[in-house]
């Protein structure tokens, strides 16, 4: 079996029940896709133009019509084959459509520019790129440059000329299933490492860990068909495919949110009658601060049927998660580790029984394995830092094209993961930071994430970054960018009292008030901060009593 088959499962057992919704709260009727207007998608709800939704029938004879396209064109098995679009109706039948052809899907950041997509099309070798309107600016700028031998689809209205208009053709195309058989141990997808530490690698994976990364999430939060699964990140990034994942293998129905406003997250959360959502530390702090500033009551909405909130992506502080836990106590409540490299979240997960040890990201995942090494690879005792390393189905093969980069993390089957982490006596695992992302001042090791932890315990602070600044004496030292809640003032001398609850060496040597720049994932952006700040003069750097 292969995960195109549980599409066709669900087309043939559940075909005429809604499979995808996608509500856009700022979308104008005339910025609304064409493939509505091509009759593709049933039920656009012409008296509320921001929702659409799709069947699940729909969605499987609209992927055969991508499919049966790209056949038409000579695309083989292998042929690489790029998406880069926001969120939407067309996305996940059109990722679908490219893995029923034997293609290898490709999925892009929609953050990337142009220099940064024309990069991934040549390291990942991308024959055919699908891409929507909010993309045509930066492929003006690079088109010139992109060998005429690529396809390239424009998905809306009004292709520029360098592109063919990707509705009209498919629209032609037999929607009947095309004849491909696929192979488990085919490659299935190239995903993009989230390049937080230097240009996105290319990361390749098979068909079987995109079936197993549905085993694994649908384990983990027990999706049945009465859920209904609201997605906010971008479907892009292995995070929210493959939560996704267990409505498609549940065959329930999954809302695509493309907004993050607290107020249009629990309006839709009652509208649609949605069970699970999953939610960036930033959204769930959103939430609860315009709940505690009153400028939301929860009673205004109808929450009953939300049995189960999880976070993922980056460390999550456990103080959110007692404040969430105090405003919604009937939630359960669940932490979920991965990367890329591993087919996203799922290898370690707290476990929605487990919400005793909020602080650990949990213990090994469904299908998987978790041992914590020593540079050497042996294992570290309980209670020491070592590095995660992880096994099982989602490991990728490789790094595409760059097999000095794969032998560093790849050892046997285990992928090494970057990550510095601890085990406690129960077998709970913690993580502690990024390798890369390590202070070393005066020959003592710093772990940021802790120190990130302590400082968003204070009621003043929307978000924190720690990062190392070079510093003469003691090689580093630890700054801290802070980012202030709304309409709320606080002083550099505020901030060095509150961190007097830290050890002396564990408290920033320099306080910055900005703003703390995040992916679409929601994972911090310290190359970013690394760049801004490590020029500045460190003359105020001073260690507080």
């Amino acid at each position: 079996m292969v995960i195109t088959d549980l599409l066709e499962k669900n087309s043939r057992f559940f075909g005429s029940e809604v499979a995808l919704v996608e509500i856009n709260p700022t979308e104008e009727r005339d910025n609304a896709s064409t493939w509505r207007e091509a009759s593709l998608i049933e039920n656009a709800m012409p008296d509320a133009p921001y929702r659409r939704e799709m069947t699940w029938r729909t969605f499987d004879r609209m992927a055969n019509r991508v499919a049966n396209f790209l056949l038409s064109r000579g695309m083989k098995r292998g042929t690489k084959v790029g998406i880069l679009m926001m969120n939407c109706l067309e996305f996940l039948p059109i990722y679908f459509g490219i893995l029923k052809a034997g293609c290898v899907v490709v999925p892009l950041n929609y953050r990337y520019a142009g220099d940064e997509i024309k990069y991934c099309l040549d390291l990942a070798d991308i024959e055919v790129l699908f891409f929507g309107p909010e993309f045509v600016e930066r492929m003006d700028s690079i088109h010139n440059d992109i060998p005429g031998t690529r396809l390239l689809l424009f998905v809306g209205k009004n292709p520029p000329a360098y592109a063919e208009n990707c509705m009209a053709l498919i629209n032609f195309c037999t929607s009947s299933q095309p004849p491909i058989l696929i192979d488990p141990e085919d490659i299935g997808a190239v995903y993009f490492s989230s390049g937080t530490t230097g240009f996105p690698k290319a990361i390749l994976h098979k068909h079987k860990g995109l079936l197993a990364s549905c085993q694994t999430e649908q384990n983990h939060h027990h999706q049945s068909k009465d859920d209904v699964f609201l997605c906010i990140p971008p479907l892009y990034h292995t995070g929210a495919k493959m939560h996704w994942f267990g409505s498609l293998l549940s065959g329930s129905k999954a809302v695509l949110l493309r907004g993050i406003k607290p107020e249009w997250i629990l309006r839709t959360i009652t509208e649609e009658k949605c069970t699970i959502v999953w939610l960036l530390v930033p959204w769930a702090q959103d939430m609860l601060d315009a709940i505690d500033s009153g400028r939301i009551n929860p009673d205004d909405y109808m929450l009953e049927q939300w049995r189960l909130m999880h976070i993922g992506a980056q460390p999550v502080p456990p103080s959110l998660i007692r404040r969430w836990k105090k405003q919604f106590p009937d939630h359960e409540y669940d932490t979920n580790y991965g990367l890329s490299e591993s087919l996203g979240p799922g290898c370690v997960h707290l476990g929605v029984e487990n919400i005793n040890k909020v602080g650990a990201i949990g213990v090994p995942g469904h299908l998987w394995e978790v041992k914590i090494v020593a540079p050497d690879g042996s294992e570290v005792p309980d209670g020491e830092v070592g590095e995660l390393a992880v096994k099982g189905p989602g490991v990728m093969v490789a790094y595409y094209k760059n097999p000095e980069a794969t032998a560093e993390v790849l050892h046997g089957d285990w992928l090494w993961t970057g990550d510095m982490a601890k085990k406690d006596e129960d077998g709970f695992i913690y993580l502690v930071d990024r390798k890369k992302d390590v202070i070393i001042t005066g020959g003592e090791n710093l772990y940021p994430v802790q120190i990130e932890d302590f400082l968003r315990a204070n009621d003043k602070i929307k978000d924190v970054a720690v990062i190392g600044l070079p510093e003469k004496r003691l090689g580093e030292i630890a700054a801290a960018i802070i980012e202030l809640k709304p309409d709320v003032t606080c002083s550099e001398e505020e901030i060095n009292e509150f961190c007097k609850g830290l050890p002396r060496y564990k408290r920033p040597r320099k306080i910055i008030f900005a703003d703390v720049p995040r992916n679409p994932t929601g994972k911090i952006e310290k190359p970013v901060l690394r760049r801004r700040y490590c020029s500045i003069p460190l003359v105020e750097a001073q260690t507080t009593d």
